[in-house]
Protein backbone atom coordinates (compact mmCIF):
# COMPACT_ATOMS: atom_id res chain seq x y z
CA UNK A 1 0.00 0.00 0.00
CA UNK A 2 0.96 3.22 -1.00
CA UNK A 3 -0.18 6.82 0.93
CA UNK A 4 0.02 10.22 -0.30
CA UNK A 5 -0.50 13.33 1.24
CA UNK A 6 -1.55 16.00 -1.61
CA UNK A 7 -3.45 19.15 -2.00
CA UNK A 8 -6.21 20.16 -4.22
CA UNK A 9 -5.87 23.93 -3.29
CA UNK A 10 -7.47 23.41 0.52
CA UNK A 11 -6.08 22.09 3.64
CA UNK A 12 -3.76 18.79 3.21
CA UNK A 13 -5.31 15.62 2.75
CA UNK A 14 -3.75 11.76 2.59
CA UNK A 15 -5.28 9.47 -0.30
CA UNK A 16 -4.59 5.53 -0.60
CA UNK A 17 -2.67 4.90 -4.30
CA UNK A 18 -4.07 1.40 -5.31
CA UNK A 19 -1.26 -0.89 -7.87
CA UNK A 20 -2.41 -0.30 -11.65
CA UNK A 21 -5.05 3.30 -10.67
CA UNK A 22 -4.30 6.48 -11.21
CA UNK A 23 -7.10 7.60 -8.78
CA UNK A 24 -6.36 8.10 -4.79
CA UNK A 25 -8.84 6.94 -2.57
CA UNK A 26 -9.45 9.62 -0.22
CA UNK A 27 -8.68 8.61 3.92
CA UNK A 28 -10.04 10.37 6.98
CA UNK A 29 -7.51 12.35 8.89
CA UNK A 30 -3.85 11.65 9.22
CA UNK A 31 -3.33 7.76 8.80
CA UNK A 32 -0.08 7.85 11.33
CA UNK A 33 -2.10 8.80 13.93
CA UNK A 34 -5.88 6.85 13.50
CA UNK A 35 -6.71 3.63 11.40
CA UNK A 36 -6.60 3.58 8.02
CA UNK A 37 -10.49 4.64 7.13
CA UNK A 38 -11.73 5.88 3.70
CA UNK A 39 -14.12 8.38 2.90
CA UNK A 40 -15.46 7.29 -0.45
CA UNK A 41 -14.64 10.25 -2.27
CA UNK A 42 -11.30 9.26 -5.38
CA UNK A 43 -9.28 12.25 -6.99
CA UNK A 44 -7.37 11.88 -9.67
CA UNK A 45 -3.82 12.11 -9.32
CA UNK A 46 -2.74 14.29 -12.25
CA UNK A 47 -5.19 17.19 -10.08
CA UNK A 48 -3.54 17.07 -7.01
CA UNK A 49 -0.36 18.35 -5.65
CA UNK A 50 1.80 16.04 -3.85
CA UNK A 51 3.06 16.88 -0.78
CA UNK A 52 5.76 15.84 1.40
CA UNK A 53 4.00 12.28 2.77
CA UNK A 54 4.72 13.71 6.59
CA UNK A 55 6.10 16.28 8.49
CA UNK A 56 8.31 15.49 11.40
CA UNK A 57 6.60 17.10 14.54
CA UNK A 58 9.93 16.25 16.32
CA UNK A 59 12.78 15.20 13.97
CA UNK A 60 14.95 13.99 11.20
CA UNK A 61 18.03 11.76 12.06
CA UNK A 62 20.28 11.79 9.53
CA UNK A 63 22.86 8.89 9.09
CA UNK A 64 26.29 9.50 7.77
CA UNK A 65 28.54 6.79 6.00
CA UNK A 66 26.45 4.31 5.25
CA UNK A 67 27.25 2.98 2.23
CA UNK A 68 31.10 1.63 1.85
CA UNK A 69 31.28 2.84 -1.56
CA UNK A 70 30.41 6.44 -0.47
CA UNK A 71 32.33 6.42 2.68
CA UNK A 72 35.09 5.90 -0.33
CA UNK A 73 34.15 8.33 -2.18
CA UNK A 74 34.25 10.91 0.73
CA UNK A 75 38.12 9.74 1.80
CA UNK A 76 36.14 7.89 5.04
CA UNK A 77 36.52 4.44 6.23
CA UNK A 78 33.41 3.04 7.66
CA UNK A 79 33.28 3.96 10.75
CA UNK A 80 32.60 2.00 13.94
CA UNK A 81 29.42 3.10 14.98
CA UNK A 82 26.60 5.13 12.98
CA UNK A 83 27.46 8.51 12.44
CA UNK A 84 24.15 10.61 13.31
CA UNK A 85 22.88 14.32 12.44
CA UNK A 86 20.16 16.16 12.49
CA UNK A 87 18.09 18.38 10.45
CA UNK A 88 15.02 20.24 11.63
CA UNK A 89 11.64 19.94 10.26
CA UNK A 90 12.05 23.13 8.21
CA UNK A 91 14.46 21.46 6.09
CA UNK A 92 11.68 18.79 4.96
CA UNK A 93 9.74 19.61 1.85
CA UNK A 94 7.58 17.99 -1.05
CA UNK A 95 8.27 16.77 -4.43
CA UNK A 96 9.00 19.36 -6.96
CA UNK A 97 9.62 22.35 -4.40
CA UNK A 98 12.41 23.85 -5.47
CA UNK A 99 15.48 23.52 -3.45
CA UNK A 100 17.42 26.74 -2.19
CA UNK A 101 20.69 26.76 -2.23
CA UNK A 102 21.69 28.85 1.31
CA UNK A 103 23.46 32.28 0.84
CA UNK A 104 26.61 30.89 1.91
CA UNK A 105 26.74 28.37 -0.78
CA UNK A 106 26.98 28.39 -4.65
CA UNK A 107 25.89 24.81 -4.95
CA UNK A 108 24.81 22.11 -2.98
CA UNK A 109 24.79 17.84 -3.27
CA UNK A 110 22.40 15.58 -4.28
CA UNK A 111 22.45 12.48 -1.44
CA UNK A 112 19.32 10.07 -2.51
CA UNK A 113 18.12 7.84 0.41
CA UNK A 114 15.94 5.31 1.60
CA UNK A 115 13.71 7.39 4.81
CA UNK A 116 11.88 5.32 7.35
CA UNK A 117 8.94 6.97 8.95
CA UNK A 118 8.20 5.84 12.97
CA UNK A 119 5.05 4.98 13.72
CA UNK A 120 5.08 4.97 17.95
CA UNK A 121 7.67 5.81 20.52
CA UNK A 122 10.79 3.85 20.69
CA UNK A 123 13.09 4.10 23.33
CA UNK A 124 16.41 1.75 23.84
CA UNK A 125 14.49 -1.22 21.52
CA UNK A 126 16.03 -4.02 19.96
CA UNK A 127 16.85 -4.72 16.10
CA UNK A 128 14.46 -7.36 16.83
CA UNK A 129 11.97 -5.19 18.16
CA UNK A 130 12.78 -2.11 15.42
CA UNK A 131 10.07 -2.85 13.20
CA UNK A 132 6.90 -3.00 15.07
CA UNK A 133 7.81 0.82 15.25
CA UNK A 134 7.94 1.58 11.61
CA UNK A 135 5.16 3.23 9.61
CA UNK A 136 6.50 2.96 6.41
CA UNK A 137 9.25 4.14 3.96
CA UNK A 138 9.56 6.84 1.57
CA UNK A 139 12.37 8.85 -0.69
CA UNK A 140 14.30 11.05 0.48
CA UNK A 141 17.26 13.55 -0.76
CA UNK A 142 19.60 14.54 2.02
CA UNK A 143 20.67 17.52 -0.14
CA UNK A 144 23.90 18.50 1.62
CA UNK A 145 26.16 22.00 1.00
CA UNK A 146 28.97 19.85 1.17
CA UNK A 147 31.88 23.40 1.55
CA UNK A 148 30.36 24.20 5.26
CA UNK A 149 30.08 20.57 5.99
CA UNK A 150 33.48 20.28 5.42
CA UNK A 151 34.59 23.48 6.80
CA UNK A 152 32.85 23.57 9.99
CA UNK A 153 33.09 21.89 13.28
CA UNK A 154 29.57 20.82 12.82
CA UNK A 155 27.22 19.74 10.09
CA UNK A 156 24.65 21.71 10.64
CA UNK A 157 25.16 24.53 7.93
CA UNK A 158 25.76 21.85 5.53
CA UNK A 159 22.73 19.31 6.43
CA UNK A 160 20.45 21.52 8.11
CA UNK A 161 19.22 24.03 6.22
CA UNK A 162 15.43 24.85 4.85
CA UNK A 163 14.48 22.39 2.05
CA UNK A 164 17.94 20.23 2.52
CA UNK A 165 15.07 17.39 2.38
CA UNK A 166 12.59 17.28 0.35
CA UNK A 167 10.92 14.08 0.78
CA UNK A 168 8.51 11.96 -1.57
CA UNK A 169 6.26 11.07 -3.51
CA UNK A 170 5.00 8.51 -1.59
CA UNK A 171 4.85 6.76 1.95
CA UNK A 172 5.14 3.02 1.37
CA UNK A 173 3.59 0.76 3.98
CA UNK A 174 4.26 -2.99 3.24
CA UNK A 175 7.50 -2.78 1.17
CA UNK A 176 10.01 -5.05 2.05
CA UNK A 177 13.40 -2.64 1.58
CA UNK A 178 16.26 -5.03 2.52
CA UNK A 179 17.44 -4.91 -1.36
CA UNK A 180 15.63 -2.22 -3.47
CA UNK A 181 17.23 0.13 -5.81
CA UNK A 182 18.48 4.12 -4.89
CA UNK A 183 18.97 6.09 -7.59
CA UNK A 184 19.15 10.21 -8.57
CA UNK A 185 19.82 11.72 -11.93
CA UNK A 186 20.88 15.51 -12.31
CA UNK A 187 18.77 16.85 -15.69
CA UNK A 188 18.12 13.17 -16.34
CA UNK A 189 21.48 11.82 -16.28
CA UNK A 190 21.76 8.72 -14.04
CA UNK A 191 24.21 9.61 -11.09
CA UNK A 192 23.95 7.39 -8.32
CA UNK A 193 22.45 3.64 -8.45
CA UNK A 194 22.67 1.56 -5.42
CA UNK A 195 20.93 -1.13 -3.57
CA UNK A 196 19.63 -0.60 -0.15
CA UNK A 197 21.18 -4.49 0.52
CA UNK A 198 24.37 -2.39 -0.13
CA UNK A 199 24.11 -0.30 3.16
CA UNK A 200 26.51 -1.26 6.17
CA UNK A 201 23.76 -1.62 8.73
CA UNK A 202 20.07 -2.19 7.82
CA UNK A 203 16.87 -0.36 8.97
CA UNK A 204 16.19 -2.42 12.04
CA UNK A 205 19.91 -2.24 13.17
CA UNK A 206 19.80 1.50 12.84
CA UNK A 207 16.35 2.12 14.39
CA UNK A 208 17.78 0.27 17.45
CA UNK A 209 20.61 2.24 17.71
CA UNK A 210 18.83 5.58 17.02
CA UNK A 211 16.50 4.67 19.57
CA UNK A 212 19.32 4.70 22.20
CA UNK A 213 20.32 8.11 21.87
CA UNK A 214 17.33 9.57 20.88
CA UNK A 215 13.13 9.12 21.81
CA UNK A 216 11.49 8.87 18.21
CA UNK A 217 8.38 9.86 18.28
CA UNK A 218 5.51 8.85 15.34
CA UNK A 219 6.58 10.96 12.24
CA UNK A 220 10.32 11.22 12.76
CA UNK A 221 12.11 10.27 9.76
CA UNK A 222 15.43 8.14 9.60
CA UNK A 223 17.61 9.18 6.65
CA UNK A 224 19.40 5.77 6.15
CA UNK A 225 22.46 6.96 4.41
CA UNK A 226 23.37 7.49 0.49
CA UNK A 227 24.82 5.44 -1.80
CA UNK A 228 27.77 6.36 -4.19
CA UNK A 229 27.95 8.79 -6.89
CA UNK A 230 27.13 11.73 -4.87
CA UNK A 231 27.84 15.14 -6.68
CA UNK A 232 26.95 19.13 -7.18
CA UNK A 233 24.16 20.31 -8.63
CA UNK A 234 23.81 23.98 -9.20
CA UNK A 235 20.64 26.85 -9.65
CA UNK A 236 18.66 26.15 -12.67
CA UNK A 237 19.46 22.01 -12.66
CA UNK A 238 16.90 19.46 -11.93
CA UNK A 239 17.92 16.36 -9.46
CA UNK A 240 15.56 13.83 -9.20
CA UNK A 241 16.16 10.31 -7.11
CA UNK A 242 14.04 7.01 -6.94
CA UNK A 243 13.67 4.63 -4.24
CA UNK A 244 12.38 0.81 -5.90
CA UNK A 245 8.51 -0.12 -5.24
CA UNK A 246 8.05 3.65 -3.49
CA UNK A 247 7.98 6.32 -6.41
CA UNK A 248 10.48 9.07 -8.56
CA UNK A 249 10.54 12.63 -7.94
CA UNK A 250 12.48 15.80 -8.68
CA UNK A 251 13.11 19.58 -7.40
CA UNK A 252 14.43 22.31 -9.20
CA UNK A 253 17.70 23.89 -7.54
CA UNK A 254 17.36 27.75 -7.18
CA UNK A 255 19.25 30.48 -5.69
CA UNK A 256 17.43 33.25 -4.17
Amino acid sequence: MRIARFTTGDSPRYGILEDGSTDLVVLKGDPLFMPVATTGERVALDDVRLLSPVIPRSKVVGVGRNYAEHAAEMGSDVPDEPILFLKPNTSVTGPDDPIVVPGYAQEVDHEAELAVVVSRMAKNVSAEQALDHVFGYTVANDVTARAAQRSDTTWTRGKAFDTSCPTGPFLALDLDVSDVAVRAWVDGELRQDGRTSQMVRGVPELVAYVSTIFTLLPGDIILTGTPAGVGPVRPGQRVEVEVEGIGRFGNNVVKR
